[in-house]
Formats: structure tokens, C-alpha cells, sequence
């Protein structure tokens, strides 16, 4: 074997969560494994940079809600390695209506782990029907969506399905059934008629609503109640900011691999699958270095994987055209001398989780009109995250970090703007936003790092600016995702190539579910050819004793 070269059980495409996730459990169960990636950075879309001297801002998610629910920090024993989340708690924050707005001005909405304590918030906001209508809208879709995790953690099979939601088929723990609804017309309605049948105050269900999207589709959209109603999970294990950033999900994740013996090899990513008698044979990196391998895992977008495999594509993967769209949203990575201070509440309250800044589903409907037109919003809706009140390891004193999310931006806009141009003067529109119901913030920030669709794509590799990969409507969920011939993890046609990440299911956002499902079917995958390699081994011995 040539000098660099190299042969191992697996190669892992792609240094992402779910990429570092299989590789952990590949590497578990005594696989030799290394991961290539081509950026020079740890964690893809899960990574942490000094942006400016002394201050760390992550470069895709910050919140981690799913992974938290998942089990996978806890079967991979994450905390032994390094991880230590700070919990968001209140998870949520919703601030009172700008003065002079329609509707009547009124108190801010605090969601907490505390369920009392958010339905007093609730009924000081928008009454007591409201605030008992959401304690029994956690008690019916707690267990709806701790179905959902299960489906989320499992091969999205109709035997999964059925294991997953078939105990939901009564109403669970006493709780009264859904109002105007069972279990298939929730689970398949929009998120918006979910909160229209349960909630009356506007308020309420814009702040539910706005939670509920940051999956990707409007709430108006079918299969999108689930969404909204992972809220009612929040009050057991809330979301969570890895100390440090959110990068400290994957250095985790990359030292419990190396522990185990595995390797992780950035800046030197996969150039092209090696292919040999029509089953994968491992990768060749970018500098010429070849992997020899049984099995490549890409945890890379499945469009990403097409283009390695080339000519060797199968028909199910050459053909392969999900829905990728057009874009997702801007962000905004801000260096400020104060936290976003809304009148009257104290930063305490409102810093330690999602402030999100919306009051009227109105206002997410026309933002999303607008993204399917191509334009850019008419009124941005942002939604700020500033996890240095609780993390010091971010920003040197008085200094913080205030991450502002503008979604349904797009990549490609109708009138041919060019983001590069327009970066600057979307970023103030979105800062202005933020100032609208923080009065002030405007002149508390000193740097901001703008991450346009664009840029988005250049930086993390997220085709057409799409965190999740592919679309997370209800068309290309589950056995759809990331299309059906796919879904399955493995690849018809090329033996030894398996999907991950989130262009698979459970889609996008930080979970860790599609790394550790790819790793189960590699290891279901091998225990046919171990037992067989077994019984050769004693056919051989019982041949040799009878001679």
C-alpha cells in the first residue's frame, strides 16, 4: 500500500454531528474507523470559532433542543468526554406587543421547565382559559411527542411507526381528548389549526407558532401540529448551550471517538468513492490519499454523495432530486456591549433561552409569502439567542454574543439581487427588528457577522443556504426523506455505501438520530457476513482435527 494510504473498517464522510455520531458507534463496537472532512474546523454546522479576539460564536446551531431527547449524549457518555450543557431555563420568551400596535398592550410571555410558572405567565398575559388550556395541551402531546423522539431514533419503517404511536390510540393519562380532533387529524393538520382549535389568545399561539417553524415549513402547512407541540417536551428537559459553544457537542463527540480508537482527519476531505466490483471499496481525499474500506458512511448532503460516487451512482441515487428549495433564513452573529433589554423585564428572565419576537402569525405568514415569491421580507421576524448571559467562556467581560435568526430569506432572489451586495443592509433591517421590541440593542452592537443563504452554503457546505438539507415538509418526512428509494440508510445498487445526516431521516437540526441509526444498519449489515466468516472457522477446524 502506498506511503499515506491507508485500510480501515469504515470511512465516514463528513466531520458533522451525525458523521462524529456513527463514527462513535462504529468505532464502539470495535470497527477501525476515520472520518475525512474537508473544512479545516471540527462539526460542520455544529462548530464554534473565535470570530473576534477572545469571543466565541458558533457558526450554525447554538440551541440544541432534539439531542437532549434523543439519548445519544447519554448512550456515547458525552459528559465523561468533556460535554456540559447549560440549560435554557425559561426556554422562551415572547415580549409584550410595541405600543401602538393593534391589539391591547399587555405582559411578556415566560415558558420555563417550570409548567406552573409558564401557565401563570400565560394567564397574566392572556388569561385563564389560555393558561388551563395549555397545561392540558402538555398533558395530551407529551406523550404524542415523546412518540415522535422514539419514531425520530428509529429506521422510518411502517413496523417503526406502528411501535412508535400505536399506544397512542387512546387518550393517555386521564387527559380529555383533543378538542375538534383524534389522533390522525392532529398528527397530520397544520400547526396553525392545532393552536386555532386549542388556544384563543393570538399572542400565544404567534410565540407557539414561531417555535414551531424554525423546522423550516410554515405552520399553515399539513404534518406541521408535531412541530408546534415539541413544546410540550420542554417542560421535562429543556433546550441546552454546550459550555463553550455549541462545537462542544462534536470536540465531545471527537474525543470519545479517538478514545475508542478512532481518527478524525480534517482539511483532506473525500473526493471520490473507489468502487470495485460494484460494492464500495473506500474514498480517495482530495490530496490523493486513498482509504481502502468496506463501508463509507456519508454524513454529507445526499446531492454531495451523488457527485462522489460519479459514474458509479446507482439509478436510486443518480436520479436522486429531493426538494432542496430556495434558501432558509440569515443570520446574524453579533458582538454587543449589552444584552437585549425589553422594557420592563429583567435579562435574567428573558436572555437564558429563544426570545421569540413575533406576536401575530401574521406577521410569519407574509415573511413566508414573500420567500416564495423571492423577495426579501416586507417585515422581518427575527428570533435572538444571547448565551453568554449564562456562559462566560463566550465573551470577555461586558462583552456578549447575540445570535439573530431571520428565516424564509431566500438564496435566489426574483430580481437577481446579489446577497454579497445586500449582506450590510439586510443586517440592519434584522437588527432594527430585534431594537423594535428591545429598544437600544441597535447601538449595543459593535461587530456583526452576517451569514447570508449564500454564505451559508460556502461556509458549511448547506446547499442553496437549506440548514436542514431538504426540505422538512410532510412530503419528504419519514420513509419520503430523503426520497423513498433512500430512506432506508443504504443505497440500492452499491453495496457497502450507506446515507447520514440530515438530508436522511429524522432531518435536520441537532440530533445525533441519523448518525446512530446509519451506524445500526452497518453493524445489522455485518452480522450475516461474521456469523458466515464463523462458521467457515469451524468447518476448517473440525477439517483439520479429522485429519
Amino acid at each position: 500500500m502506498p506511503a499515506g494510504d491507508r485500510r480501515v473498517d469504515a470511512v465516514v464522510v463528513g466531520a458533522g454531528h451525525n458523521g462524529l455520531v456513527a463514527a462513535c458507534h462504529l468505532a464502539r463496537a470495535g470497527l477501525a474507523v476515520e472520518v475525512v472532512e474537508r473544512d479545516q474546523v471540527l462539526g460542520g454546522a455544529v462548530s464554534t470559532v473565535e470570530r473576534w479576539p477572545g469571543v466565541r460564536v458558533d457558526r450554525g446551531s447554538s440551541a440544541h433542543v432534539i439531542v437532549r431527547h434523543s439519548g445519544v449524549v447519554e448512550e456515547l457518555d458525552l459528559a465523561a468526554h468533556g460535554l456540559r450543557y447549560v440549560d435554557c431555563d425559561p426556554w422562551g420568551f415572547a415580549p409584550a406587543p410595541v405600543p401602538g400596535d393593534p391589539g391591547p398592550d399587555g405582559r411578556p410571555l415566560v415558558f420555563s421547565v417550570d409548567l406552573d410558572a409558564t401557565c401563570a405567565s400565560i394567564a397574566a398575559a392572556c388569561g385563564a382559559d389560555d393558561a388551563d388550556a395549555y397545561r392540558r395541551f402538555v398533558g395530551v402531546w407529551g406523550p404524542r411527542s415523546r412518540a415522535v423522539v422514539d419514531s425520530f431514533g428509529r429506521q422510518p419503517t411502517p413496523l417503526g411507526l406502528v411501535r412508535a404511536f400505536w399506544p397512542l390510540g387512546a387518550p393517555t393519562g386521564g387527559a380529555p381528548r383533543t378538542p375538534g380532533g383524534d389522533l390522525a387529524v392532529d398528527f397530520l393538520g397544520s400547526g396553525d389549526a392545532l393552536l386555532d382549535r386549542w388556544f384563543t389568545s393570538e399572542r400565544l399561539k404567534a410565540a407557539l407558532a414561531w417555535f414551531g417553524a424554525q423546522s423550516g415549513p410554515p405552520m399553515s402547512e399539513p404534518g406541521t401540529a408535531a412541530m408546534v407541540a415539541w413544546v410540550a417536551l420542554l417542560h421535562d428537559t429543556p433546550p441546552g448551550h454546550p459550555v463553550g459553544g455549541s462545537g462542544g457537542l462534536t470536540e465531545a463527540l471527537r474525543r470519545r471517538l479517538e478514545s475508542d480508537g478512532g481518527r478524525v482527519t480534517l482539511g483532506d476531505g473525500a473526493a471520490r468513492l473507489l468502487v470495485e466490483d460494484g460494492r464500495v471499496a473506500g474514498v480517495e481525499t482530495g490530496s490523493g490519499r486513498r482509504i481502502s474500506a468496506p463501508v463509507v458512511v456519508a454524513a454529507c448532503h445526499v446531492l454531495a454523495t451523488r457527485d462522489l460516487a460519479g459514474e458509479h451512482a446507482p439509478p436510486a441515487l443518480a436520479g436522486a432530486a429531493p426538494p432542496v428549495g430556495n434558501g432558509f433564513g440569515l443570520v446574524l452573529r453579533c458582538l454587543t456591549d449589552a444584552l437585549p433589554a425589553y422594557p420592563g423585564v429583567d435579562p435574567a428572565v428573558s436572555a437564558q433561552g429563544l426570545q421569540l419576537l413575533c406576536t401575530d402569525r401574521a406577521q410569519l405568514a407574509a415573511a413566508h409569502g414573500d420567500w416564495l415569491a423571492g423577495r426579501l421580507p416586507r417585515e422581518p421576524v427575527p428570533l435572538a439567542m444571547s448565551f453568554s448571559a449564562s456562559d462566560d467562556t463566550l465573551a470577555p467581560p461586558g462583552q456578549h454574543v447575540v445570535t439573530v435568526w431571520g428565516q424564509w430569506y431566500p438564496y435566489d432572489l426574483a430580481d437577481g439581487g446579489d446577497w454579497d451586495a445586500l449582506a450590510d443592509a439586510e443586517a440592519a433591517r434584522l437588527v432594527a427588528a430585534v431594537d423594535r421590541f428591545a429598544p437600544g440593542f441597535a447601538d449595543s452592537v459593535q461587530q456583526v457577522y452576517v451569514q447570508t443563504p449564500l454564505l451559508l452554503e460556502r461556509e458549511l457546505s448547506l446547499l442553496r443556504g437549506n440548514v436542514m438539507h431538504v426540505e422538512m415538509g410532510l412530503a419528504s418526512m419519514f420513509a419520503f426523506r430523503p426520497t423513498p428509494a433512500l430512506s432506508g440508510y443504504r443505497v440500492p445498487g452499491l453495496p457497502g455505501l450507506y446515507l447520514a445526516g440530515a438530508s436522511t431521516h429524522p432531518g435536520g437540526g441537532v440530533s445525533g438520530n441519523s448518525g446512530r441509526t446509519a451506524a445500526r444498519a452497518v453493524l445489522a449489515d455485518r452480522r450475516p457476513l461474521a456469523r458466515a466468516r464463523t462458521r467457515v472457522r469451524a468447518v476448517a477446524g473440525r477439517l483439520r482435527a479429522a485429519r
